[in-house]
C-alpha cells in the first residue's frame, strides 16, 4: 500500500486553474482520471489524513503511486478531455457503465441512391437517419413490417437488390405489396427517394398529414365505388394506426427529448433513459454501474450525459435533457452538450406537469432495474456461497453462517419505538420467521439499550425452547425464569422453519407438543446489528449474560459501511467488490425497511386511537355503531345508560363498562376565551379510524414527521 505523502506534490505545483488529472499506479497504469474548476483545492483534498477519507477514495490514492495534470482554459474542454481520457485508458476506480448489450436502431440509409430501411447497432454513420433506440430488435421488426404496407421501402440486402437486377425479377416483398421494388424499375430512384423521406417523417413524429390524406383517398374511393381500392385504404390507415400506438404521446407539444433518471445505493446505481421524439416515447435505454468513487447523484448524472453524448452530434442529442439533478457547475455541461448538437441545449430538472409525471416512470423503470439486477445477483448459488464464505474469513467465523439474523430499532423522537429481526438462510430471506419486538423495558430513546433488550429477550425465548425439549438444562446464574409475554416477539406470519428434505419430522426441539413449529428453537450462526460498536458490544453483553458463546455478532454501519467487532478498536472494512458485503447491506437493508414499517403503522394505530379504545372487550363493530349513533364522543360520555344501551348489541353491563372509561379519559375543564370570556367546547373528532382520524395524523408538525431511524 502506497503512501500518498510519497508523491504529493509541492506546494504552488499545482495551478490554480482548470484542468484534468491522472493518477497512476507503480506500473504507470492509469486508474483515476477527474476534472476540476481549480486543480489546486481539488487535489489538495486526497492528500489529506487517510482517517477522514471515503474508504473508496483512500483505496484509490493508497493504490497510486503519482499524479499528473493538464491545464485547458475552460471547464468545457476539462469536460471534454476527461471523457476522452476515460475511453482511453478506461480507469478502474472511475465509474463505468455496464451496457450489456448494443441497443438496435431503426436506421433508414438516406445516403444510398434507394434507401433502405434496417437494423443497425453500433456506431452511428454518415448520412443515415436514426430512429431509437429500441429495447429489442423484434420490436424495430414489428413496427417496420406495419408501415412497409404504407411506405414501400426498400428492406433487403446490395446482396438481394442486385441479384434481383440482374434476373428481372423482385423478392417476395415486391410481389406481396411491401416494397417497391426499385431493383426491377417499378418505381425511379427519385420517387423511392421522397417515399423513403415520408416513411422518416412519420417516424419522426409528422403523422397527421399521412392518415388525413389516406382517409380523404378512401372516401374518394368509396364514392367512385372502387371498394377493393378503399379497402386496402383502409388497412392503410389500421396499419398506422396500430403503428402509433406501439408509440403513445406522451407529451402533447411534440416535444424531442431524453429523460434521465437514477436509482442507487452504497455500491450500485442503474441509469434509465426514455428517448422521447415527437411527444412519443421512441426508445429506452438503461445501465448499472458499481459505484467504485465517492460520486453524488448530480456527479453520476454528468457522467451518464458524457456516456450518451459524447460521441454524438446533431439531433442525436436532443433539445431538451430532463435530469434528477443538475451537475455542479451546470454551465460547462450545457455549453458541452450545445456544442454537441450545435444549437442550443435545455438541462434542467422538471418539476410539474406531462414531464414531471414522465420523469416519475423512468425513476420507477431505473428502481426496478435496479431491484432486478440485485435479484439475480442474489439468486445465484454460487455468488451466495462465496458471500458466506467471504463473510466467515473477515470475521474469522469457523465456518459460512448459513443463518443470519438482524436486527434494528426504530423510532420517531423517542415514540413508539420498536425493533426488528430479519432472518437469512444461505443468504435467502425467511420472511416466514421474521419478527417485531416493542421495547417495554424502559421509555424514550436509547438505542444502545433498546437492542441489548431485544437480544435479551430474543436469546432467552431460544434458551426456553432449548429447557422445554431438554436440549439444554440451564444454570443458576442463567436467567431464564419465566415465559417472556406476548411482546416477545410478534411473528410476521406462519413461524418456525420447516424440517429439510430428509429430515426427521419429530426430531426434537423441532416442534411443540402440539405440532406447530417452535417460535425461537433455532439461533444463527451469526446475528448482525444495524449499528456501530456501541450497539455491537450491547449485542455481545446480552449474549454473555445468558451465557452464549457459540453465537458471532458484528454491526453494520451506515456511513461507511464498515463491520464491526466486539472488543476491536478498529472495524473490517470489506473490498467494496465484495459478495460478502453486499449480502450484509441486503440484510441490514432489510431489517432497516422492516422496522420503519412497524413503527410506522404502530404510529398511525397510535394516532387513529381515542377513548373508546380503552374499554375492554369492545371491538370495532361495536365503536363505529356507538360512533354513528351519538355523533361524537363527546354525546357519548354526556349519555346515560339508558340510551348507551339503546344502541344495537351493547347491554348493560358493556354500558357500564364504557361509561366508567369515558369518565375517567374526560377532560379536567373546558377552555375558556380570556378575551370574551366563552366558553370554548369542540366537538372530539372520530377517533375510531374515519376521516378525523387522519386528520390528526395529516396534522403532525414536520418535524414530528421524519427523523425516523
Amino acid at each position: 500500500m502506497a503512501d500518498p505523502s510519497s508523491y504529493r506534490p509541492r506546494p504552488g505545483e499545482i495551478p490554480d486553474s482548470p484542468g484534468v488529472y491522472r493518477f497512476r499506479d507503480e506500473h504507470r497504469r492509469v486508474i483515476y482520471v477527474g476534472k476540476a474548476k481549480s486543480l489546486r483545492q481539488r487535489l489538495a483534498n486526497y492528500f489529506q489524513d487517510l482517517a477522514n477519507l471515503h474508504p473508496r477514495t483512500r483505496s484509490m490514492v493508497t493504490t497510486a503511486a503519482s499524479v499528473e495534470w493538464t491545464v485547458v482554459s475552460t471547464e468545457v474542454e476539462a469536460l471534454q478531455l476527461e471523457y476522452s481520457w476515460i475511453k482511453e485508458y478506461d480507469p478502474r476506480f472511475n465509474v463505468k457503465y455496464r451496457d450489456d448489450k448494443s441497443y438496435p436502431y431503426l436506421a433508414v440509409t438516406m445516403n444510398d441512391e434507394f434507401p433502405r430501411v434496417q437494423v443497425m447497432r453500433g456506431h452511428k454513420r454518415k448520412g443515415v437517419r436514426y430512429f431509437g433506440p429500441y429495447a429489442h430488435a423484434w420490436a424495430i421488426r414489428d413496427t417496420v413490417d406495419l408501415l412497409l404496407r404504407v411506405f414501400p421501402v426498400r428492406t433487403c440486402s446490395a446482396g438481394v437488390f442486385k441479384n434481383a437486377e440482374r434476373t428481372g425479377r423482385p423478392c417476395l416483398l415486391g410481389y406481396i405489396g411491401k416494397c417497391s421494388a426499385p431493383c426491377v424499375g417499378r418505381i425511379s430512384p427519385e420517387d423511392h427517394y421522397e417515399l423513403a423521406e415520408e416513411f422518416c417523417d412519420f417516424m419522426a413524429g409528422r403523422t397527421g398529414t399521412y392518415l388525413r390524406r389516406l382517409e380523404k383517398q378512401m372516401a374518394e374511393a368509396s364514392d367512385e365505388m372502387e371498394y377493393e381500392r378503399a379497402a386496402r385504404l383502409r388497412d392503410d390507415v389500421g396499419a398506422l394506426k396500430k403503428a402509433m400506438e406501439k408509440n403513445a404521446v406522451v407529451l402533447a407539444d411534440a416535444t424531442d427529448a431524453d429523460l434521465i433518471a437514477v436509482a442507487e445505493d452504497e455500491l450500485e446505481a442503474a441509469v434509465q433513459i426514455f428517448h422521447v421524439r415527437g411527444g412519443r416515447v421512441r426508445g429506452q435505454r438503461g445501465w448499472v454501474t458499481d459505484k467504485v468513487e465517492e460520486i453524488t447523484t448530480a456527479a453520476l448524472v454528468e457522467h451518464a450525459l458524457q456516456q450518451l453524448y459524447g460521441e454524438e452530434t446533431g439531433d442525436a442529442v436532443p433539445k431538451e435533457v430532463l435530469v434528477p439533478a443538475l451537475p455542479d457547475p451546470v454551465e460547462p455541461v450545457q455549453e458541452w452538450l450545445t456544442g454537441r448538437r450545435g444549437a442550443n441545449v435545455s438541462l434542467r430538472i422538471p418539476q410539474r406537469g406531462d414531464k414531471k409525471a414522465l420523469m416519475e416512470t423512468v425513476q420507477r423503470n431505473a428502481q426496478q432495474a435496479l431491484v432486478l439486477h440485485k435479484t439475480k445477483r442474489a439468486s445465484d448459488l454460487t455468488t451466495r456461497s462465496r458471500a458466506l464464505e467471504e463473510i466467515a474469513d473477515a470475521l474469522g467465523l469457523d465456518s459460512a453462517p448459513l443463518r443470519i439474523e438482524c436486527y434494528d430499532v426504530s423510532h420517531l423522537q423517542g415514540d413508539d419505538v420498536v425493533a426488528s429481526m430479519v432472518v437469512f438462510e444461505d443468504g435467502l430471506q425467511r420472511k416466514n420467521e421474521y419478527r417485531r419486538f416493542q421495547i417495554k423495558g424502559f421509555a424514550g430513546q436509547d438505542d444502545v439499550r433498546s437492542m441489548h433488550e431485544v437480544i435479551t429477550r430474543r436469546f432467552r425465548r431460544y434458551l426456553t425452547e432449548k429447557e422445554k425439549s431438554g436440549e439444554w438444562a440451564g444454570s443458576e446464574d442463567t436467567p431464564v425464569n419465566g415465559t417472556p409475554g406476548p411482546a416477545d416477539g410478534v411473528p410476521l406470519g406462519a413461524p418456525g422453519v420447516a424440517p429439510a428434505a430428509g429430515e426427521d419430522d419429530g426430531i426434537i426441539g423441532l416442534k411443540d407438543d402440539d405440532g406447530r413449529p417452535r417460535k425461537f428453537a433455532y439461533p444463527p450462526q451469526l446475528v448482525v446489528v444495524d449499528g456501530g460498536r456501541p450497539q455491537v458490544a450491547a449485542a455481545r453483553r446480552a449474549l454473555d449474560e445468558l451465557g452464549i458463546d457459540d453465537i458471532a455478532v458484528c454491526g453494520l454501519a451506515k456511513r461507511l459501511e464498515e463491520v464491526w467487532v466486539p472488543g476491536e478498536e478498529d472495524p473490517v472494512v470489506l473490498p467494496r467488490s465484495s459478495e460478502g458485503l453486499y449480502l450484509l447491506q441486503r440484510v441490514r437493508d432489510e431489517a432497516h425497511r422492516f422496522a420503519i414499517t412497524y413503527q410506522r403503522a404502530k404510529r398511525a394505530k397510535r394516532l387513529r386511537s381515542g377513548p373508546l379504545d380503552e374499554v375492554p372487550g369492545l371491538g370495532e363493530t361495536r365503536k363505529q355503531a356507538l360512533i354513528k349513533h351519538f355523533g361524537s364522543v363527546k354525546r357519548l360520555r354526556a349519555a346515560t345508560l339508558e340510551q348507551i344501551q339503546e344502541v344495537p348489541g351493547i347491554g348493560r353491563k358493556t354500558a357500564e363498562t364504557i361509561a366508567v372509561a369515558l369518565a375517567r379519559s374526560a377532560p379536567a375543564a373546558p377552555a375558556v376565551n380570556t378575551a370574551t370570556g366563552e366558553i370554548i367546547e369542540e366537538e372530539e373528532p372520530d377517533t375510531t379510524g374515519g376521516s378525523s382520524g387522519e386528520s390528526v395524523s395529516a396534522g403532525l408538525p414536520d418535524d414530528r414527521r421524519g427523523q425516523e431511524t
